[in-house]
């Protein structure tokens, strides 16, 4: 069986034959291009299945993209996920081409706040320390002590040994953080776009049309919709609890790709999808990575002033871990 019967056979219960016609011309292209340039395709669990299971290297949430891309030995990165991830990955490797496939692959927590924003925190809150998610452009995170992401924010604030921090941008994750630690949380008011969509209700009735139905949030939801779930965590505490439970039925409270990516790997659950798309994910596309890795363009690039403040605060994120 050729290597692209043998992708298409692992993921067809979310692509349907009518659409592989379509992707499987670019995956073969794309997996012969990256094998003769030495380029590794990291991407985001949000990614969607065909560029997930279909050309992806790494396949991880951010933290673990940080953590692969510093290790990665190829000499062009293609990050498949939005704008921050691929300057975290430039970041961890400031001499390797890092290409995202659309500049505009955006962020609504990353454009929420400024440098500026910080140094203005930093002077109304003198001495306090600021942890900054890790979805924060490069210039936040210059102005920040360390990063931190979903899967080990609690540790991150912990790890400082201080009364209070300042804790950048998502709110929500803010409050998630709050009731996990006695550290006094200053946050600031940025919401992602995806998440902040759900509401306690809408999981409380699907609840309600699903007897027995596991319900798992990302803390970036709002509260009501934590409280109404059966279980909050990162990204990846999202796919391990799905992988060591093997829940019935379940629902991931987060961006609708994580579903079908995760269904691909446990065939026996059933996932029920309430199907909140990222707009700024979903501008990439196996057309648009085929082009960038083809012609090397979309390239990310950071002033050294810059990079050499930031890239100390991914670090210590990743001395941490998780």
């Amino acid at each position: 069986m050729s290597e692209i019967n043998q992708i298409y056979k692992r993921i067809s219960k979310v692509i349907p034959n009518i659409e592989w016609d379509f992707h499987a011309p670019y995956i073969k292209k794309i997996n012969e291009l990256k094998k003769k340039k030495n380029a590794v395709i990291l991407a985001h669990n949000y990614q969607t299945p065909e560029i997930y299971h279909g050309v992806a290297d790494i396949a991880a949430d951010s933290l673990a993209l940080a953590l692969e891309a510093a290790k990665t030995k190829a000499d062009i990165i293609v990050l498949c996920g939005v704008h921050f991830m691929a300057e975290t990955a430039k970041l961890m490797n400031p001499n390797k081409k890092v290409l995202i496939p659309d500049m505009d692959a955006g962020c609504s927590l990353a454009s929420s706040i400024t440098g500026e924003d910080v140094r203005m925190l930093k002077e109304k809150y003198p001495g306090v320390p600021v942890v900054s998610y890790v979805n924060t452009s490069a210039e936040v995170k210059a102005e920040s002590d360390v990063c931190c992401t979903s899967a080990n924010a609690v540790k991150v604030v912990e790890s400082l040994g201080v009364d209070r921090v300042i804790f950048l941008p998502d709110h929500y994750l803010a409050n998630y953080v709050q009731k996990n630690t006695k550290v006094k949380i200053i946050s600031w008011q940025g919401t992602c776009i995806v998440h902040e969509k759900f509401t306690g209700n809408q999981v409380s009735e699907i609840r309600e049309q699903n007897p027995g139905i596991k319900i798992i949030a990302h803390p970036e939801c709002p509260p009501d919709v934590i409280s109404a779930s059966d279980f909050a965590g990162s990204t990846s505490s999202m796919v391990n609890y799905v992988k060591e439970n093997q829940p019935k039925k379940v629902l991931l409270v987060t961006e609708c790709s994580m579903s079908d990516n995760i269904q691909i790997e446990n065939p026996n659950v059933e996932f029920v999808k309430p199907c909140n798309l990222c707009p700024y994910m979903k501008k990439i596309t196996l057309k648009k990575i085929l082009d960038c890795l083809d012609k090397e363009n979309n390239e990310i690039k950071i002033g050294n002033n810059i990079a050499t403040r930031a890239r100390k605060s991914v670090q210590r994120m990743a001395d941490i871990g998780r």
